[in-house]
């Protein structure tokens, strides 16, 4: 797990090295235990790195590393949980390795199979390779998106990132506003992520399931992989379906549990992190495997004393359960305006609340020198968060809007203008030519996608959130936020063929009799504490909003809405906005639905001012 960066000169003139270094310098955070940069032979492609030392910790694993033939140079962000199997394979196949890095094992992958190298990890990417023989360098994205990968193309260069901010501040691509993605991001801060299109023109985003590649100055972005095009049969006894499940999502956390560094987990309490830390107990004594994690037991909680979103009862009920005693983090009024300039920094986005919450969770990790993290993000988008049958009329409107909207563009016109209204009737609507003048609807990778005649509407819109729009910016942030503390996380509900097993089940394996993830919640039957799994209701882990915003954060929501920032104010309604923002904090009247559609304004704007 790491920061790459990259220069590629169009035009044949040298890269400037400065350049580079201060390019990669933006994203320390992301690798502090390490730098490395490389340089072409004729000075027109650079590549740079900022290590997190992971597994091979030693100089084996560093990076920009070249291939024994010294023909291809590789900077890589992630982890390839699979690369011993497929270092096995190679081997057989005469191939003789150096280090114990699963990097090395890429560049042998990459010499053998080339693209076709990626429909065989199981894991977590963004790469970059240059082959010196052919001038050409190619990058990658993995399946669902959970490492980034931006770009910014002109005329004279590409330059790339794992992270947008540092494209922008390096100075070596002057930036302007999207406009429409900004009235985008406030109208649907799920409506981008999944686009091939950022805040900030010419920055672009390499979409998840594609690969990018740059040889004589052209560039070709293609999609390699498509969900529906893997799903695999079913067994026809549903006992066997779940047992099925259960063995894939065992061996999911096993493979994540390699490690050559302590490793841990940030645990909510809810059914998804609980399932992962009690797995990862049960493997432990049945034997975690080769390269598995001596060092496991550290559990973070975040508790909200008071909150009615604190969890902190059920995690140490699941810690108690995995024998792990739980590092409790609270977070109260205090932590509003604590660090705030450096979690909004951080978060370099739009979203619907101050992540304090999480930004604090993996500040602690690193503090207890545990850097990676095991997590249950991807389950409520691949079966379904907890309240889908709560209200009947509206869980089956939304199954029936995601059956007859989805590819087409009439219908997601229509859907997005009646979102729009809704917005307006309930005073939460600030675009300058309201309904007259709503943003366009961005291409969403897997939006358009074919998806299987027999599935229901609640598969075809898990399919959406999944791919195209609520998991991409919750990986993002959980990515950013993470990585700012230089802290991996991986994500066994994600491994691929969970994910294609899953997205195969019929809807009632995934909402039935008033409970969602049922297959899931089957399997893990008598492998964790019964009140987790059979509950019912669903929390989330957010910071306190309602509270934050009816009490310490008044006065900072005031002065970032009073600052002149004509790119915002131009394209907003702030006198409107502002009225609103002060009559709800005198009246301390915010609730979780205002606040989640007025802080995008209040985000966007704390942004722009700062861009």
């Amino acid at each position: 797990m790491c920061g790459i960066t990259g220069i590629v000169e169009l035009r044949g003139t040298p890269v400037d090295q400065r350049s580079l270094e201060r390019l990669t310098a933006l994203i320390a955070h992301r690798g502090p235990d390490g730098v490395g940069t490389w340089t072409s032979a004729d000075r027109s492609v650079a590549l740079g790195h900022r290590r997190l030392a992971i597994i091979d910790p030693g100089e084996g694993g560093r990076q920009p590393m070249t291939s024994a033939d010294g023909r291809h140079v590789i900077v890589y962000n992630g982890e390839i949980y699979n690369f011993l199997e497929l270092k096995i394979e190679l081997e057989n196949e005469g191939i003789r390795f150096q280090t114990e890095s699963d990097t090395e094992v890429i560049l042998a992958a990459w010499n053998k199979w080339r693209e076709g190298m990626l429909f065989r990890f199981n894991g977590m990417w963004s790469l970059a390779i240059y082959d010196t023989q052919i001038r050409e360098l190619f990058l990658a994205r993995d399946r669902f998106g959970i490492k980034p990968l931006l770009y910014a193309h002109t005329p004279e260069r590409v330059v790339f990132a794992s992270e947008m901010r540092a494209i922008l501040r390096s100075g070596i691509v002057s930036a302007s506003l999207d406009t429409e993605v900004a009235r985008r991001l406030v109208l649907d801060p799920f409506g981008v992520e999944g686009s091939s299109r950022t805040l900030f023109n010419p920055v672009s985003r390499l979409q998840a399931g594609h690969f990018l590649s740059i040889r004589s100055g052209r560039l070709e972005v293609k999609r390699w992989w498509r969900t529906t095009d893997h799903l695999p049969a079913l067994p026809q006894a549903e006992s066997d379906r779940i047992a099925q499940f259960g063995s894939l999502f065992r061996d999911s956390v096993a493979l994540r549990m390699r490690s050559d560094v302590p490793i841990g987990t940030s645990l909510s309490g809810g059914f998804d992190s609980s399932a992962v830390l009690c797995t990862m107990a049960s493997l432990e004594q049945s034997g975690i495997g080769q390269r598995g994690a001596r060092s496991w037991r550290h559990a973070f909680v975040a508790s909200f004393p008071g909150m009615p979103n604190d969890e902190r009862p059920d995690a140490e009920i699941a810690a108690a359960w995995a024998a792990v005693t739980p590092t409790v983090i609270e977070i109260g009024r205090d932590q509003a305006l604590e660090a705030i300039e450096r979690v909004m920094s951080d978060l370099d986005d739009v979203y619907l609340g101050l992540p304090t919450a999480v930004w604090n969770i993996y500040r602690e990790l690193r503090n207890h020198r545990v850097l990676v993290s095991l997590d249950g993000h991807g389950a409520d988008e691949l079966m379904g968060a907890y309240s889908q049958e709560g209200q009947a009329w509206a869980f089956r409107l939304k199954n029936l809007m995601g059956r007859y909207s989805s590819g087409q563009p009439a219908a997601q016109s229509a859907v997005d203008f009646a979102r729009a209204a809704m917005l307006k009737g309930k005073g939460f609507l600030y675009l300058r030519g309201g309904l007259r003048h709503l943003p366009p609807i961005l291409s969403l990778v897997g939006a358009d996608d074919t998806l299987p005649e027999t599935w229901g509407g609640l598969n075809r819109r898990l399919y959406r959130m999944f791919h195209s729009s609520v998991l991409p910016t919750i990986l993002r942030n959980f990515d950013r936020l993470s990585m700012a503390h230089g802290v991996e996380v991986r994500m066994p509900f994600m491994d691929w063929r969970l994910v294609t097993y899953t997205m195969a089940l019929p809807d009632a394996s995934k909402s039935s009799n008033g409970y969602t993830k049922v297959v899931a919640r089957l399997a893990m039957a008598g492998k964790m504490p019964e009140t987790i799994r059979m509950r019912a209701k669903k929390i989330g882990f957010n910071s306190p909003m309602p509270e934050w915003l009816n009490g310490p954060l008044v006065h900072w929501t005031n002065s970032v809405l009073q600052q002149p920032v004509p790119s915002f104010d131009d394209l907003f309604d702030t006198p409107g906005l502002l009225k609103t923002v002060k009559r709800l904090s005198s009246t301390q009247t915010w609730n979780w639905e205002s606040a989640g559609r007025i802080w995008p304004y209040l985000n966007l704007k704390w942004l722009l001012a700062r861009s």
